[in-house]
């Protein structure tokens, strides 16, 4: 008994029909025909009953078929295993994130997956969120890390929430030390070293100023996440940046916490709702939540989207 003649019983069982089940099946009408002839010889019983044209199942072919179909899904699962094991000894994940998660969140958690799954290749694409949820809508991402909530115009994605961050102020180590904690006031008349314009930083930070009554003064703007800080430390301005870039930011470079209530962000795990992600970036999603606080917020659907980072 071979498995492509079960498969073949199986189709023509459940179309009654030899032609159309050999479509179904890809094959020629007489090679399928031929098939199920062999089947029945080496069963010693005729599976169907081929009267005036009307196929039915004889009581050997109801016998069998529950038991084909068994046999077939026990071979589709084992063959799908085999390829998700296989995955996590190659292939690839692709992972979108904003710049400052790639400086301060994603180092450590890729090289755990590293060296767990060294032979699985990882593309990170870095970009603002708002252009992440765009190439997770067309595929081109397996997951995302974004900063939530999502804008109204996202297609549909679930996503997790993964940590709530904290901004601090970083100035020059050279420069005089600011007042510990910084009120948001303090900064009326600073220097500000300033991302460029779709950076959810430069927005959170403009509204934080605006909402103690005044426009921040920038020195330098339109910088990527390195050229900010790279500015701060040759003495341009202050910044406010995420508390784990500071972290990485090196000792030429002063932090300081903002005062309560201070700035903080949430960071989500997104990707598409209506697709699964392949194992191996399901394997990099439990890395991930792995770095999640306890009573962080559960998975959803999110029918919104993304402002960009």
């Amino acid at each position: 008994m071979q498995f492509q003649q079960l498969l073949y019983f199986v189709a023509v069982a459940e179309t009654r029909h030899f032609t159309r089940a050999a479509e179904r099946v890809h094959v020629s009408q007489p090679s399928l025909s031929q098939q199920i002839r062999a089947l029945e010889k080496e069963l010693g019983a005729e599976l169907f009953s081929r009267a005036r044209g009307n196929i039915a199942l004889t009581d050997a072919g109801e016998a069998l078929l529950p038991l084909a179909r068994r046999i077939l899904a026990d071979a589709d699962t084992a063959r799908h295993e085999v390829q998700e094991l296989a995955q996590l000894r190659r292939g690839r994940v692709r992972l979108g994130a904003t710049p400052s998660l790639c400086t301060g969140l994603l180092p450590d958690v890729l090289r755990a997956f590293h060296d767990l799954h060294p032979g699985i290749r990882l593309v990170i694409e870095e970009s603002g969120s708002h252009d992440l949820v765009r190439e997770l809508a067309r595929g081109a991402l397996d997951l995302a890390l974004v900063v939530l909530p999502l804008p109204a115009a996202s297609p549909a994605l679930t996503t997790v929430e993964l940590l709530h961050e904290d901004l601090v102020v970083v100035s020059s180590a050279a420069a005089p030390a600011p007042r510990r904690p910084v009120r948001i006031a303090d900064l009326e008349g600073q220097p500000l070293v300033m991302f460029r314009h779709g950076y959810d930083l430069r927005e959170l930070t403009v509204a934080a100023c605006r909402a103690e009554g005044f426009e921040p003064s920038f020195t330098v703007e339109g910088g990527e996440m390195d050229a900010v800080l790279g500015f701060v430390r040759a003495g341009l301005g202050v910044a406010v940046v995420p508390a784990m870039v500071a972290a990485r930011s090196g000792r030429d470079l002063r932090v300081t916490a903002l005062a309560r209530p201070g700035l903080r962000r949430t960071i989500g795990l997104a990707h598409r709702s209506d697709v699964a992600p392949p194992r191996a970036a399901r394997e990099l999603q439990r890395l991930l939540l792995a770095r999640r606080p306890d009573g962080a917020g559960a998975a959803h659907r999110a029918p919104g989207g993304i402002g960009p980072e």
